[in-house]
């Protein structure tokens, strides 16, 4: 998801560029594969998310684990226009958007069950491949992006039904909001282990620690230092390499209301930390270094759902809020650091909601978010953003084999840097008033599945019409000579295919 100088996402402290032009402001965190693809099991709502506690529907029957290999995946592929010659792309201003205009994108997992007769115990151990745009047929260079999403072992009922562990690398998430592709409370990459136990179907609590050492110059520096012994030569030195860590606590209840309707409640917390460090503050001067305090920050945070039980209708809301550290994700490096040279002050606030409802031949997909954040330092700049976006999605089905799905969607960002008027293009009137920018979409669907009627019936075809219409100001928000800065309106014309196969949960 392409994103113009889209805010800071929960992983991503700088403003995300779009494009790779270095002018052009960074990609958000939701948007790269990295940090924001669907993981390739089940979870209770059927959307492929091993990582997941249960979402806010009931709770899946037990099924009995077999032993052997299991094979998943999520993907999506999309071959696209803008009507005038170019490739379609995202055209979103906020972090999270619509992802209608999303890139090709697949997940493929690999799972070994297992049962052990002389515990009693089961293991699991997962691997998830990722790949990223732009494949191969659509810019013919034999190459592509990988990232190794899960590699993981879990064991379950050892010592005691319920109580299960596990260690490796892995995407760690909860409930997420479909038309946004967004896990809006705990979304965690992490390389460490974890704890959870399962009281009953109605009560779990985990918790989970990782490590992880990211790039940039907040957490690592090389530099070059001569060989020892004489030698002819150098070699490079990490005279900086500071690891952070982050732990969090889950619980979840869920409370019946008869039938197979309930109310779900969710609380959740990080706690990240940062040793000190020093690292050369000279690049040619090796004696002259600058110490980095330790750094820390946390987030609180908690969610409230709600089910009919009836195919996929629900309702979920989101509240979370990280302070310091924690506010610019796990695995990004802050840019703008308070006095003290720690990210103190940095905070981020989120409130969101996603849900559908289902009956007959209809259904609707709703989602909005809102978000503030503000950097450690205390004057405002580019990087501290007010954004949000409200969607809606209705679908109409003709009989099980498809239907025609229309949205519409507004999406608003404000920036704390000041413009200066006589600037184009979007430049406010008003010195010193922060820079605001808005655009407006419509998109319409028609897709078929086998699958049968359902909102989130997979896999789907789908035809792929959307329009956007940018104001002044978010047409600013892109470099020059981007078109996306010179048009009003933006057309994204396509064909796609979108699909995933789960693994036992």
């Amino acid at each position: 998801m392409e994103t113009p100088l889209s805010s800071p996402p929960p992983a991503e402290a700088a403003p995300p560029p779009p494009a790779p032009s270095p002018a052009a402001p960074p990609q958000p965190a939701a948007a790269r594969p990295e940090l924001s693809g669907e993981a390739a099991a089940t979870s209770s709502r059927g959307r492929p998310d091993p990582d997941a506690p249960a979402a806010a529907t009931p709770p899946p029957v037990a099924q009995p684990r077999r032993d052997g290999f299991s094979f998943g995946a999520y993907g999506r592929v999309v071959a696209a226009s803008d009507l005038r010659g170019r490739p379609g792309r995202d055209a979103d201003i906020v972090a999270h958007g619509s992802r209608l205009d999303e890139s090709s994108y697949v997940e493929l997992t690999l799972r070994r069950d297992d049962h052990w007769q002389k515990t009693g115990a089961s293991t699991g151990v997962v691997t998830t491949l990722a790949l990223a745009h732009p494949i191969f047929h659509q810019n013919g260079v034999f190459d592509a992006s990988l990232a190794l999403r899960n590699l993981y072992l879990e064991v379950s009922d050892l010592g005691a039904k319920g109580l299960s562990l596990w260690a490796g690398s892995r995407m760690y998430r909860g409930d997420d909001i479909y038309l946004l592709d967004w896990w809006p409370l705990d979304n965690l990459n992490t390389l460490g282990g974890g704890v959870r136990y399962t009281f009953d179907e109605r009560t779990s609590a985990a918790i989970q620690a990782g490590l992880s050492r990211p790039q940039g110059l907040y957490y690592t520096q090389s530099v070059e230092r001569p060989l020892p012994f004489n030698q002819v030569g150098a070699a490079s030195v990490e005279v900086l390499s500071r690891q952070r860590f982050v732990g969090s606590a889950r619980a979840a209840h869920v409370i019946p209301l008869g039938g197979r309707a309930g109310l779900k409640g969710v609380a959740y917390g990080e706690l990240h930390t940062l040793a000190r460090g020093q690292r050369q503050s000279e690049p040619n001067v090796p004696d002259v270094y600058e110490r980095l305090p330790a750094d820390s920050g946390y987030v609180l945070g908690a969610e409230i759902g709600a089910y009919t039980g009836e195919r996929d209708t629900h309702l979920n809301l989101f509240f979370r809020y990280a302070r310091g550290l924690a506010a610019h994700g796990e695995i990004a490096a802050p840019v703008q650091l308070a006095a003290d040279g720690t990210t103190s002050g940095a905070r981020e606030l989120v409130v969101a909601l996603g849900g559908n409802w289902e009956r007959g031949l209809f259904g609707v997909m709703v989602a909005a978010y809102a978000r503030s954040f503000r950097n450690a330092s205390p004057d405002l700049d580019l990087h501290d953003v007010d954004e949000g976006i409200v969607m809606a999605r209705p679908h109409v089905f003709f009989g099980e084999l498809g239907g025609l799905a229309v949205e519409a969607s507004y999406q608003a960002q404000q920036r704390g840097v000041f413009s200066t008027p006589g600037q184009p293009p979007g430049s406010l009137a008003a010195p010193g008033a922060p820079h605001a920018a808005s655009l407006v979409r419509f998109g319409v669907s028609p897709f078929i599945t086998p699958a049968g009627r359902g909102d989130l019936s997979r896999p789907v075809v789908r035809l792929i019409w959307a329009l956007t219409l940018r104001d002044a100001g978010a047409r600013g928000l892109y470099p020059e000579d981007d078109v996306f800065g010179l048009r009003e309106a933006e057309h994204f014309f396509g064909l796609g295919a979108e699909w995933w196969f789960n693994t036992p949960s």
